[in-house]
């Protein structure tokens, strides 16, 4: 009498009156509690099918191993791996509490540490704030000519309203837009002349390059540099940070000229603009601040600019030094004029749905490019502000735009890597893939000539510029040494001699040949 469950001689057998198979009482019980069915047949089944059945009570047999001496050696060896085994596991066990406990201890140390410093900082803020209060009395009385910094190149009360509610907006005129006609003219035709420089650095040179200097330029409690430029004709580099400041650094000297503070949230971007020594800062907290450069070096803020209604995420210098745009996350972008900071077109209806992350003029001059949140670029004729163009196919925000020099070429970068777009017949021609699908590429730039392609993701990687035909070559692949896995901007100096390369930590990196960098200078913390 075997049970149909276990396979073993039952202690109390139980009978099915519709199976006729036999159960260990409290097995077929549990299953019927379970399932409600026949465990060997699946027929429905209760326990008033189940029928008791009555047997002598006799002393359980010896198991077959323990009736032999080596049936007795088997069950010895069995016992003694079990506990082999449970000893094992409980050494693992041990093992990764002991690991456990260091991680918790490094923490521990850490956090410390961090304490430490946030003592240190908060003792330093309320340092400056006593100085701030002693300062007081003296800024009442320059508080009147803080009123003449002008926000948009004219008095707020000024400003005109159509009758939708929105600002009238006086347009580009005639005499702008044929000096914008007249640029795009002359630059063409210099293109089609101008050879490249015999001073570019090489293939091989770039392959050389590594890291010569880094430079912590802001600062340690909020790090994170997310945008960068470098002056066309100075050895000038400006970088805009998380910590809400622009920072303008001499890279020859090895030393910061200025910080420029005044935005309340992220800076964007930054923008030098060769002309009249301005250069322009667009932040998250919506603005756009136009600053003036002075006899001693230092900039002050001469234009704010507040038309955006969400964050500016782009700002683009036109070729002429005189006009800019600015793009913003709330679908709009604005046509600048520099000299008098007013808005003369705002192109685009705001709305929370989709918004520009990014523009670059083209270097001509009469068409503009804007990258959206929701993975479109869109090509835009600049005297008539009409949409010409759209390109689709990235996944996730357009992170970066860059026009090659040759005029032809058009790289945009997104979630999904870097797509190259033939501006000739409107289509793309070639597509990078340097990352995973979880990693964006922040990044991309052709340098000046129009030879090399920089992009930037979780490291660095440079291409040859080819045609559309030819394979783009990659040259280097260039690890992020900040240790935070993410490059947010690149750009190459000029002839390619160096790159500049911003993180999410306070660095500012300088990638070369070993031994043209300036020594490391020794920043103070900001």
């Amino acid at each position: 009498m075997i049970c149909a469950i276990s396979g073993e001689v039952p202690e109390e057998p139980v009978l099915s009156k519709k199976s006729g198979l036999l159960f260990e009482r409290r097995l077929i019980e549990r299953y019927i509690a379970d399932y409600g069915k026949c465990p060997v047949t699946k027929e429905e089944l209760t326990m008033d099918d189940i029928l008791p059945v009555k047997t002598n009570k006799v002393v359980k047999p010896r198991p077959l191993q323990a009736a032999s001496i080596p049936g007795l050696l088997g069950m010895f060896q069995n016992e003694w791996d079990a506990l082999m085994l449970s000893n094992f596991a409980l050494e693992q066990q041990l093992h990764t509490a002991r690991q456990e406990l260091s991680h918790a201890l490094y923490q521990h140390d850490a956090a410390c540490r961090v304490i430490a410093r946030l003592k240190k900082e908060r003792d330093e803020a309320r340092m400056l704030l006593a100085q701030a209060e002693r300062q007081i009395p003296l800024s009442i009385a320059s508080a009147a000519n803080a009123n003449n910094i002008v926000s948009n190149g004219k008095r707020a009360a000024e400003e005109e309203l159509g009758p939708d509610g929105k600002r009238i907006r006086p347009g580009i005129n005639p005499a702008m837009i044929a000096e914008l006609t007249e640029c795009n003219a002359m630059l063409s035709g210099q293109r089609k002349k101008r050879q490249i420089s015999p001073t570019l650095a090489p293939i091989d040179a770039l392959e050389r390059y590594t890291q010569i200097s880094s430079h912590p330029l802001h600062k340690t409690n909020k790090p994170g540099i997310l945008s960068l430029d470098i002056h066309p004709s100075k050895d000038i580099i400006a970088t805009g940070g998380i910590d809400t400041n622009a920072v303008l650094f001499d890279r020859s000297a090895g030393q910061i000229i200025c910080t420029l503070t005044g935005h309340s949230k992220k800076v964007t971007s930054v923008k030098f603009v060769p002309r009249d020594d301005l250069f322009i800062s667009g932040s998250g907290d919506k603005t756009v601040r136009v600053w003036q450069g002075t006899e001693d070096g230092n900039y002050n803020c001469r234009h704010i600019l507040k038309d955006h209604s969400a964050e500016v995420q782009a700002v683009t210098v036109h070729a002429t030094h005189k006009y800019f745009v600015t793009a913003s996350l709330d679908n709009t972008w604005c046509f600048y004029d520099l000299a008098t900071g007013s808005c003369l077109s705002q192109v685009g209806e705001a709305s929370g749905e989709e918004g520009y992350t990014s523009a670059a003029f083209h270097p001509d001059g009469l068409i503009l490019g804007t990258g959206t949140s929701e993975a479109l670029v869109r090509i835009w004729d600049v005297k008539s502000q009409s949409n010409v163009a759209k390109f689709d196919g990235h996944a996730g925000a357009v992170t970066a735009l860059s026009f090659s020099e040759n005029g032809y070429f058009l790289a945009t970068a997104a979630l999904d890597g870097v797509k190259l777009w033939d501006l000739r017949k409107l289509r793309n021609f070639r597509s990078f893939t340097p990352y995973d699908s979880d990693t964006p590429t922040n990044s991309v730039e052709f340098d000046y000539s129009g030879s090399y392609l920089a992009i930037a993701g979780s490291d660095i990687r440079v291409y040859q510029v080819a045609s559309v035909k030819m394979e783009w070559n990659h040259i280097k692949t260039f690890t992020d040494l900040s240790g935070t896995g993410k490059v947010t901007c690149v750009n190459f100096g000029a002839d390619a001699k160096y790159m500049a390369v911003g993180s999410m930590d306070r660095n500012l990196r300088i990638f070369g040949l070993p031994g043209d960098g300036p020594e490391e200078p020794r920043s103070p913390d900001h």
